[in-house]
C-alpha cells in the first residue's frame, strides 16, 4: 500500500511544517523575552530578578503561562462580548500572519533538506508593502479591544493608540522608499541578497537616517516605550487592556512582542545585511554547516536588536503625547521625505551612492540644529514668573 505522502506535493508539507516551526518556535521565544526583559531590568536597577522558580529562574515562563490559564475570566458587564472576545486575536494574528514573507535564514542555499526552508511565501515581490498592511490592521485589536471595555480610560488609550499608528505609519514607510529604489524591488529576500556581496553593502551604511527613522517609527507601531502612550498607568490605569485578564491579557501581550521580533527581524534584513557576515558567512560559504552559521549570524543581529529595545525601554522616559505626534510630523515626516528625495537625485545623476551617506548625516545634523533654534525661541518668549504672578493677580 503506498503512504498517502507520496500523494501530497512536497510543497506542501515543506510549507506546513515551516508554519508549525515559525510559530511554535515564536511562542516559545516570546515567553523567555519577557523573562530575558526582567532580568534585564533588573539588573539596570540593581535589584534581584526572576529567581524563585527554578535555576536562576529559567522556569518562571512556565509558571506565567500557568498563573495566565488559571486566572478568572473577567468580562465588564456593559461590553459588547464579541468585540471584546475577538480584539486579543486580532493584534496577535495579524502580526503572526506578516512573518509569511520574512526570511529567517538563507532561502535558496546549498546543502539544506528539502523539508527545511527559511521562508513561508517565497518570491513575494511586494514583501514590504506586505508587512506594513498586515501590521497597520493590528491597531484594530487594540481600537476594538479599548472601545468594547465599555471603560472611559481603554477608550481613551485606543483613540491614543489610532493617531499614534496612523501618524507613525507615514515615516515608516516613507523610510523604506530609498532601500527600495536602490534595489529596484520590494522583495525582502532580494534586499537581503543584495548587501551580501561585501561588509560595505549593507544599506546600514548609505541609509543611516532611513534605519534610525525606520527604528523608531517601529517603536511607535509596537506600542513600545518610549511610545507606549495607549497603556500609559500614570494617567489610564492600563490603557486599552484595563479590563483584560486572563489569557485575553497574555494575547495582548504575545502581540506586543512578537511585534517586537518582527521589527527586529526586519531592521536586521533590510539595514545589517541578514545572515551576511564577512568571512563565516557569505554567498561562496560552501563548509559542512554553513547554512546553520548564516541562521546563527541572523539569530545574533535580531538578538541585538531586541536587546537593545528592551534597554531602551528602562533608559528613556515616557514623552507626552503632544511630544509624540510632534516627533513624527514635525521631524520623522519632513527627514524621509527629504531622504527620500536625496536617493532619487542620486540615482537621477549616476552618483556614487556613498553620496548619500553625508547627506543623511547632514540632515539629522540640520534638523537638530532646527529643533534647538526652536526650542530656545520657545524659552525666550515664555512669560517670567514675575509676568504669570501678575496675569492671576490681575
Amino acid at each position: 500500500m503506498d503512504s498517502i505522502f507520496e500523494y501530497i506535493p512536497k510543497e506542501l508539507i515543506t510549507t506546513l511544517v515551516t508554519i508549525a516551526v515559525v510559530v511554535g518556535v515564536t511562542l516559545g521565544v516570546i515567553s523567555y523575552l519577557i523573562l530575558l526583559e526582567r532580568k534585564l531590568s533588573a539588573w539596570m536597577q540593581d535589584r534581584r530578578g526572576p529567581n524563585r522558580v527554578g535555576p536562576m529562574g529559567i522556569f518562571q515562563p512556565l509558571a506565567d503561562g500557568a498563573k495566565f490559564l488559571l486566572k478568572e475570566e473577567v468580562t465588564p458587564a456593559g461590553a459588547d462580548k464579541v468585540l471584546f472576545y475577538a480584539a486579543p486575536g486580532i493584534g496577535f494574528m495579524t502580526t503572526m500572519l506578516a512573518f509569511s514573507v520574512v526570511p529567517f535564514g538563507p532561502y535558496g542555499a546549498e546543502g539544506i533538506p528539502w523539508f527545511v526552508r527559511f521562508l513561508i511565501a517565497p518570491n513575494v515581490n511586494i514583501g514590504i508593502v506586505f508587512i506594513f498592511a498586515i501590521t497597520s490592521l493590528s491597531v484594530y485589536g487594540v481600537i476594538l479591544g479599548g472601545w468594547a471595555s465599555n471603560n472611559k480610560y481603554s477608550a481613551l488609550g485606543s483613540l491614543r493608540a489610532s493617531a499614534q499608528v496612523i501618524s507613525y505609519e507615514i515615516p515608516l514607510g516613507m523610510s523604506i522608499l530609498g532601500i527600495a529604489l536602490l534595489g529596484s524591488t520590494l522583495d525582502i529576500n532580494t534586499l537581503l541578497m543584495q548587501q551580501t556581496g561585501s561588509f560595505w553593502d549593507w544599506y546600514f551604511w548609505t541609509q543611516p537616517l532611513a534605519c534610525l527613522i525606520f527604528f523608531t517609527s517601529a517603536l511607535a507601531e509596537a506600542n513600545r516605550l518610549p511610545f507606549d502612550l495607549s497603556e500609559c498607568e500614570q494617567e489610564l490605569v492600563g490603557g486599552f487592556h484595563t479590563e483584560y485578564s486572563s489569557m485575553k491579557f497574555a494575547l495582548f501581550f504575545l502581540g506586543e512582542y512578537a511585534h517586537v521580533i518582527l521589527t527586529s527581524f526586519l531592521t536586521s534584513i533590510l539595514f545589517f545585511g541578514g545572515w551576511h557576515f564577512p568571512w563565516i558567512a557569505t554567498p561562496e560559504s560552501a563548509y559542512t554547516g554553513a547554512w546553520v552559521v548564516k541562521i546563527g549570524v541572523l539569530l545574533f543581529k535580531v538578538g541585538m536588536v531586541i536587546v537593545f529595545i528592551m534597554l531602551l525601554r528602562w533608559t528613556i522616559p515616557r514623552f507626552r503625547f503632544d511630544q509624540l505626534m510632534n516627533l513624527s510630523w514635525k521631524a520623522l515626516i519632513p527627514l524621509s521625505l527629504a531622504n527620500m528625495v536625496a536617493v532619487m537625485t542620486v540615482l537621477q545623476f549616476g552618483w556614487d551612492r556613498w553620496w548619500l551617506t553625508p547627506i543623511s548625516l547632514g540632515l539629522f545634523a540640520v534638523a537638530g540644529l532646527i529643533s534647538v533654534a526652536m526650542k530656545r525661541a520657545e524659552i525666550r518668549h515664555r512669560p517670567s514668573a514675575a509676568e504669570l504672578a501678575h496675569r492671576f493677580a490681575t
